[in-house]
């Protein structure tokens, strides 16, 4: 089967960075509001959550150090909900994947999925804290600002949701996930400001990205402003989020999902797909069919998202556990991201297919595009016919091409992320 011919772009984004992450942390943790919060022998718990966050192991570090530097004594605690396959276990092995070590930080790691109820919602929702963190003197709740992956709102995916959902384990996650999308997107704000208004929580510390993967914001916040400045944040995070190259794509192929790439394994802010029975799909990106090849490593066989694909491949399938991918899935309760779509030998079948499916569209005109995975869209393949429409936007220059699709001797597609680092 003939497939379009295809050109490597590179991508320019919207590019605010913090130049030195620990001087800035340092620098906002000095100021005297916070300062004040740090007391010579207290114990402090600092989150750490199941995010991709590039700079959380220097985050946690300099935390470690400006807790300690302040006479306390710091430990992490991992903060995510059921993830981790829902065990003590299986949350640290989480953690050493994103690089967060207790050699890495300088502190211990306390995992545990006990939890303690401190409260209940006005809608008698009861919230729930790690057992661990709650036995300190101070919690510091640190967590990336970005789009939810199910919803949009004023609040979204944050330090609310870390307090809530994070710090609550996988009690504190099947309470609100059970009520579906008012639990995650009302009810999780009440639960997430009960958290920060308990007493136990010194502050936060939030970082927004940029599309390139790097610290684009970092600002320490006190529990009493918590809301507001995470709602100001959102709206800054939304405007550097990455997107597609283009609106209208006949076929996506995705080379890896995973949790280390988004909380549904593939950002349905990008792809432009909830799958959320009774929730509207988003008007814009417009997609035909979703190719996902393969799940990360970091993932550890959790391959909810794999549902958002139309088609996959056998050597992803091969990679899942059941259990952690049902548990996440079944914790969540939008059951239709764990369904397996249908599995191809290789790349190239998988390809063929979502082509034979592309009604009306001769093989070789079908608009195409390939990513990484949905964090990463500096570099992209495009199919030749799209090429005008990706450039004409002006943050886009042709790297390489256009030419064939190349397929190893397995049927699969060659690494892109390779050319990606070195180009």
């Amino acid at each position: 089967m003939e497939f379009p011919k295809v050109a490597l772009v590179r991508r320019g984004f919207p590019r605010p960075r913090v130049e030195d992450v620990e001087e800035e942390l340092r620098r906002q943790c000095a100021r005297p509001e916070i300062r004040k919060k740090l007391r010579p022998g207290m114990s402090v718990a600092i989150t750490a959550g199941s995010r991709g966050i590039s700079d959380i192991p220097k985050v946690l570090e300099t935390l470690v150090g400006i807790v300690r530097g302040a006479g306390a004594e710091p430990f992490i605690v991992p903060a995510m909900g059921s993830h981790g396959g829902a065990t003590a276990e299986g949350q640290l092995e989480v953690l050493e994947s994103l690089g967060v070590t207790e050699r890495s930080v300088g502190a211990p790691i306390r995992s545990s999925m006990e939890t303690v109820e401190i409260g209940r919602t006005p809608h008698g929702i009861p919230v729930y804290m790690d057992r661990l963190a709650a036995q300190a003197d101070g919690v510091v709740v640190v967590g990336r600002i970005k789009q939810h992956t199910d919803f949009h709102s004023e609040i979204e995916s944050g330090l609310l949701k870390m307090a809530a959902i994070g710090l609550g384990k996988h009690a504190g996650a099947l309470k609100l996930h059970a009520r579906g999308i008012p639990g995650i997107r009302d009810h999780m704000v009440e639960a997430g400001s009960l958290v920060f208004s308990s007493g136990k929580i010194l502050f936060g510390v939030a970082l927004v990205e940029n599309a390139c993967e790097e610290t684009a914001i970092l600002e320490a916040i006190l529990p009493e402003a918590v809301i507001e400045r995470e709602k100001a944040l959102l709206r800054r995070a939304r405007n550097l989020a990455p997107k597609l190259p283009a609106e209208e794509i006949d076929i996506l192929f995705v080379d890896e999902l995973g949790k280390n790439y988004s909380g549904t394994g593939m950002d349905t802010n990008v792809i432009g797909r909830y799958r959320i029975p009774g929730v509207e799909e988003p008007e814009s990106p417009k997609v035909r069919y979703i190719i996902v090849g393969d799940l990360s490593e970091a993932s550890h066989g959790n391959a909810l998202g794999v549902g958002l694909a139309d088609f996959t491949t056998k050597r992803l399938f091969e990679k899942m556990d059941f259990a952690a991918t049902n548990q996440n899935v079944l914790t969540s309760t939008f059951v239709e991201r764990g369904k397996i779509p249908l599995i191809l030998e290789n790349d190239r079948e998988a390809l063929e297919a979502a082509v034979r499916c592309n009604w009306g569209v001769p093989p070789e005109r079908a608009r195409f595009v390939r990513i990484p995975n949905t964090l990463d869209l500096r570099y992209a393949l495009v199919s030749e016919n799209l090429l005008e429409e990706v450039l004409a936007a002006g943050d886009a220059e042709i790297v390489d091409g256009p030419a064939e699709l190349s397929f190893d001797e397995s049927g699969n597609l060659r690494p892109l992320a390779e050319s990606s680092r070195l180009l």
